[in-house]
């Protein structure tokens, strides 16, 4: 049986892209082994090329993988292989670079190699890609939460960003594969979907009449699909109609992963974001309003060039008012070929480095208030594992709706189900609690949503008032 082992660098999207490319592997007869451990006939590399970093890591572990076994097909994917295919294609022993796109293809690539060793470079323009590419995902390994990848690309051209240059311009996928992948995975076991993308908001842009507030009502009716969870969604695509899913459906989770990337205008103007600081902070508002308790994490970019002290205090008073309840703090990192690397006043080092670790202290202070407001309160979770911090000890641990992570006593077969449990404790990324209860399928389906009382009140209770006019 031939062998396949697989190295994935970046982002979420890549890691389910992955395990996408495994599947067609898998009905091609081949066995997955381990990239580290085991000698392997193909080696398939998905880049990263978010930073410079990410397109120095991606060589070394193309240099490392063809070092493992000089006679197997080298091939490579994903983001760096994208935007620059000639410089992994002058890497000896690389026999094959395909790119963010034609994976479907890929089968017949590495077909031809085994027949005749010839380096093919597959890479197309990106940009003149309209379609998306359909590859589906039946199930994940040592996963509750299923990945649904439903969008592709980004027109937005940030620029601190090249995603759009390696990705192409946003690409929605047909609602009736998203709801035929969605009812195939419920199928398999899952209970929470998690919608993912490279601008998942921006779903259905490229369609008539149809976005993602559609898709997520069409979803919401699945039955045996007890959670829908958006991976991310900007500030900007948060309109009337999303407010008012989030507001009425039982199945969305009280998470939203919104991006402020900097928390002053001049900085987002620099940028070329897409929003003021005053109409973020309305949207979050609005959101609180609609959903009672939501979880808003966000991401953030310190010493972005220009970035004053006074504009960072301003950032850190905003972040600070608005509560998050998680951030993901980064300092600005050069990209080569994007407009932000070619600004004066960048910012040195030291300074990055000062403010990231300031953020870092406010992101934990925010996240232990959050936490803090459950204790004493029962939420539904989804079991994922046996808690690591304890092995052997009793103890698993699972997100729940709003995004707490939970550490409980009970047992490894509890895993996928949906539990009740009570929060007796609070801390930085994870809480502590005690099981309630086990909700099984007999379960009354209006007792069994967590959120289905939120949806009854929602139902009686008024929209936001700016929702009204």
């Amino acid at each position: 049986m031939p062998s396949v082992a697989f190295y994935t660098l970046g982002c979420k999207v890549n890691f389910y892209d992955t395990e996408a490319v495994w599947q067609l592997f898998k009905n091609e007869g081949y066995e997955q082994v381990d990239f580290e451990t085991t000698t392997a006939d193909v080696y398939l590399i998905n880049t990263c090329t978010v930073t410079n970093t990410g397109d120095k890591k991606s060589r070394q572990i193309i240099r490392r993988a063809i070092r493992r076994n000089p006679d197997a097909i080298i091939a490579v994917t994903g983001c760096y292989a994208q935007t620059s295919p000639a410089e992994i294609m002058a890497i000896e022993g690389v026999d094959l670079v395909i790119g963010t796109q034609d994976r479907d293809k890929l089968m017949g690539y590495i077909n031809d190699l085994r027949n005749e060793r010839k380096p093919v470079n597959a890479v197309r323009n990106i940009m003149k890609t309209r379609e998306f590419e359909e590859l589906d995902v039946p199930d994940f390994a040592e996963r509750t939460r299923a990945f649904l990848k439903i969008q592709e690309g980004c027109n937005n051209f940030c620029t601190f960003c090249i995603i759009p240059w390696s990705r192409g311009l946003s690409r929605s996928r047909d609602p009736r594969s998203v709801l035929d992948q969605a009812r195939q995975l419920v199928a398999a076991g899952y209970k929470e979907i998690v919608l993912t993308g490279i601008h998942t908001g921006g779903y259905g842009d490229d369609m008539e009449n149809y976005r993602l507030s559609d898709l997520l009502w069409d979803l919401d009716a699945i039955e045996g699909l007890e959670r829908i969870r958006i991976s991310s969604i900007e500030a900007s695509q948060i309109d009337d109609k999303m407010i008012e899913v989030l507001n009425r459906s039982t199945k969305m989770c009280r998470h939203l992963h919104i991006p402020l990337q900097a928390g002053d205008n001049d900085v987002l103007k620099r940028m070329r974001r897409k929003y003021t600081v005053e109409q973020f902070a309305d949207k979050i508002r609005l959101l609180h309003e609609a959903m009672p308790g939501v979880a808003i994490t966000t991401d953030v970019i310190v010493g972005f060039p220009g970035e004053t002290e006074e504009m960072y205090r301003n950032g850190f008073d905003f972040m600070e008012k608005l509560g998050f309840a998680e951030m993901h703090v980064f300092p600005y990192s050069k990209r080569t070929g994007t407009p932000a690397a070619r600004m004066d006043d960048q910012i040195d080092e030291e300074t990055k480095n000062e403010r990231v670790h300031q953020l870092i202290d406010l992101s934990e202070r925010m996240q232990l208030q959050y936490a803090e407001k459950y204790v004493g309160e029962v939420l539904d979770v989804i079991p994922e594992r046996e808690h690591k911090g304890a092995p052997g000890e009793g103890r698993i641990m699972g997100y729940s709706d709003n995004y707490i992570q939970v550490v409980f006593e009970g047992s490894e077969s509890l895993t996928g189900q949906l539990c009740r449990v009570k929060i007796t404790q609070a801390g930085v990324n994870e809480c502590f609690g005690q099981l309630v209860r086990v909700l099984d399928e007999k379960t009354p389906a209006a007792e069994r949503s967590a959120s289905a009382a939120r949806a009854e009140d929602a139902k009686r209770k008024p929209l936001p008032a700016a929702m009204q006019a």
